[in-house]
């Protein structure tokens, strides 16, 4: 089991969660990630290092766990109207913000210090939340659709798979055949 699976979500715990992932954040910015270290970032959110230690079992692990808090989304994807439409703009703002050095950079970061797989699980739930949230919408239209897993397979695996290992010359363009090519163009 994970150690990250045994932290109660409040109190103390919650605050050295908080003030350690901030101190990352702050880090990075100030003197990049290449220069963090478990004392460095224990300094700066007031606990000792082996706090982190123990929480964290090593600094992969705790940018690992950053790295997911930032994959989260922060917004329901955007209403358009239609199922194609919702699907599009939800893929297209994925692969934008993946594709991009920082967005790659957070994905390998939850992979790299993920031993159990849980990160990548949590990754993969957050994918699947937001297109419950527009299947949800299409239902309520009364629109056929398919499946999460479905979309997860045809739309978020070769995103994913591109941003990895092929990430030169990946467009919006992308996620929108992609998308026509598992609900067609019916609902424009």
């Amino acid at each position: 089991m994970s150690r990250k699976t045994m932290v109660r979500p409040g109190g103390r715990s919650a605050r050295v969660q908080a003030s350690v992932h901030a101190a990352v954040r702050e880090l990075e910015a100030e003197v990049g990630r290449e220069a963090l270290t478990v004392p460095l970032v224990a300094a700066r959110a007031g606990v000792t290092p082996s706090t982190i230690y123990r929480r964290w079992g090593d600094l992969q692990e705790l940018l690992s766990d950053v790295a997911v808090e930032r994959l989260r989304p922060e917004t329901a994807p955007e209403d358009r109207g239609g199922l194609r439409s919702d699907l599009e703009a939800w893929a297209e703002q994925f692969l934008e913000e993946m594709s991009v050095p920082t967005g790659r950079a957070y994905i390998r970061d939850a992979l790299l210090g993920d031993p159990d797989g849980t990160n990548a699980g949590q990754c993969s739930a957050y994918a699947a939340e937001q297109i419950d949230v527009i299947l949800d919408r299409a239902a309520g239209r009364e629109e056929n659709a398919p499946d999460v897993e479905t979309i997860l397979d045809q739309v978020v695996a070769p995103m994913m798979y591109r941003i990895l290992f092929r990430p030169e010359g990946l467009d919006t363009a992308y996620a929108r055949q992609l998308v026509a090519g598992l609900v067609g163009s019916s609902d424009r």
